[in-house]
């Protein structure tokens, strides 16, 4: 065989393996978006309690100016505080909480149920029944919240199973985040490593920037609207202050989600009083996310809000509502990876990956 010939060959056999390299690669990706796929329920709880273990280690490096001690300790002295605020929120919640909850849960259904007989006077029927409306008959199955698909908690798992999951994950990450990051640091190629390591730190430092405002965000929510529900004289005004700062961790979607009790509230107490609630509450969450909400995000993860809503959208067709409730943050640092990784080291282009990525 002649030196041409062995050349061709040799470049055959070169293009084949690249072939079957490709059709490897993309075998491995369908196996690992079919495994994330089946397997979505769980990772979520688990990215939950990445979350949690970032909030922590946010927390812990607060202390440090203050506290010049051990990060062991600090974190103790994180974890010690966060334990007896949640037994005392708790205990005091217990004593009138559930009983205005189903108090405003009554409230809300007999408005429900008023607006449903004027609509069906009008020929509109937005119920699909004759029945007296309740508030768990307007919430949509998880899987057809925005779509059939696959929902995010599993019927094996409880809600109490998850945050018992969530907070060890936590816990165990947030004593020790370098050694967890090593251990997955340690199967990339070695020229790689320092990259990888780089761009997996400023992913934690951005979940941490955006824990921490939003933290802060739905505090202020939180307070805000209880305040000014109960100067009006509004029932529940704690209730519904609390949910209005849970529902603000969701952009754009919980502010409205929100708002809705807060009308049926008020609804009872005369046209007045519905819109002065819904007016203030309406001027509040102006304030906070027009104003309030980019001064403590400036750090933070920014993502155009058209992409949030897209996000919300497929998230929840694909996850559920978990998959809602951890959408900003996985996009926050999918964003991250997609630049640093792809962007500027697949592609090239590094001026284009900082400027998007901030």
């Amino acid at each position: 065989m002649s030196e041409q010939d062995r050349a061709v060959e040799a470049g055959e056999w070169a293009r084949w393996r690249r072939h079957f390299a490709l059709a490897l690669a993309l075998i491995g990706v369908g196996i690992g978006l079919a495994l994330v796929w089946w397997t979505s329920s769980s990772l979520l709880v688990l990215f939950a309690g990445v979350l949690f273990a970032a909030f922590l280690d946010a927390m812990t490096r607060a202390l440090r100016p203050v506290l010049p001690i051990p990060r062991a300790l600090r974190l103790s002295i994180v974890i010690a505080a966060l334990t007896f605020l949640s037994f005392w929120g708790l205990l005091r919640g217990a004593l009138g909480l559930p009983a205005q909850v189903r108090s405003l849960i009554v409230i809300m259904e007999q408005q429900l149920a008023y607006l449903q007989q004027r609509l069906i006077a009008y020929g509109i029927d937005f119920l699909g029944t004759d029945e007296p409306p309740t508030l768990s008959s307007l919430i949509p199955e998880h899987s057809q919240l925005f779509g059939h698909a696959q929902f995010a908690v599993g019927t094996a798992s409880s809600l109490l199973a998850s945050t018992i999951i969530i907070i060890f994950v936590g816990l165990m990450l947030a004593f020790d985040p370098k050694a967890y990051r090593e251990s997955i640091v340690v199967f990339v190629p070695l020229d790689r490593r320092a990259r990888v390591r780089a761009v997996m730190d400023e992913m934690g430092k951005s979940l941490r920037l955006w824990l921490i405002a939003q933290a802060v965000r739905m505090l202020i929510m939180g307070v805000a609207t209880w305040f000014a529900l109960y100067l009006l004289g509004l029932p529940g005004a704690i209730v519904l202050g609390l949910q209005a700062g849970l529902l603000n961790f969701i952009p754009y979607l919980g502010p409205i989600l929100a708002g809705v009790p807060i009308g049926l509230v008020a609804m009872p107490l005369g046209l007045p009083m519905f819109l002065w609630a819904v007016g203030i509450y309406t001027v509040i969450q102006t304030i906070e996310g027009y104003v309030i909400g980019p001064l403590i995000q400036r750090s933070a993860a920014h993502i155009p809000p058209a992409w949030t809503l897209i996000g919300i959208v497929l998230f929840g067709a694909l996850f559920g509502t978990l998959g809602i409730a951890l959408c900003m943050p996985l996009m926050a640092i999918g964003r991250i990876a997609a630049m640093r990784l792809y962007v500027e080291d697949w592609l090239g282009d590094r001026a284009q990956g900082r400027v998007i990525a901030g």
